[in-house]
């Protein structure tokens, strides 16, 4: 499956998704590694099987094998990171002085720029909806020289590619 066989299966009461994925697979506004690593991290954090093929298929070509395996590991170590810091930000008291005590040494090392990794990270927190994740991931790729633009983008292909997992997602349960 492509983007466009992707896009094929939308319905036109989501005309908006189709489009807004048509013109974010393409955007310029971020370098080829870094877009294809949003699209594909964020696919995975779609949890969507179909989605996931198709980006991957679609995407994971742009990538060497080191930024494919990033981008995943982005998605995996959010997984786990996403619903532990969103705990420690909603309940607030002394979990936030205590050690995590989770491994994340994928983070300190993930065999692409750390740039482009904190930026995958930060689009699939915000898939997932963790603010604390976001703000910290934001913050660091702001500080690695990153514009607004570039962040903005890269969260927009997180919600688009939520949004059109959510889209197939309700199709097949109504199949």
């Amino acid at each position: 499956m492509s983007i466009e066989s992707l896009k094929a299966a939308i319905p036109e009461y989501a005309k908006d998704i189709r489009l807004n994925l048509g013109t974010l697979a393409m955007d310029a506004t971020l370098s080829v590694q870094q877009r294809a690593g949003t699209f594909v991290a964020s696919a995975l954090a779609s949890r969507n099987a179909v989605v996931t093929q198709a980006i991957v298929a679609e995407f994971g070509p742009a990538l060497s094998p080191e930024a494919l395996a990033a981008a995943k590991a982005a998605a995996a170590i959010m997984a786990m990171n996403n619903v532990y810091y969103r705990f420690v930000h909603l309940v607030g008291g002394e979990y936030a002085n205590m050690p995590a005590r989770l491994r994340m040494n994928v983070i300190g090392k993930p065999g692409v720029e750390k740039v482009d990794f904190e930026l995958w990270s930060l689009a699939v927190s915000a898939v997932n909806g963790c603010g604390m994740c976001m703000e910290a991931h934001e913050k660091v790729v702001r500080q690695a020289g990153l514009s607004t633009e570039q962040v903005q983008t890269a969260v927009r292909i997180g919600s688009v590619v939520h949004a059109v997992a959510a889209v197939l997602d309700g199709e097949a349960a109504l199949a």
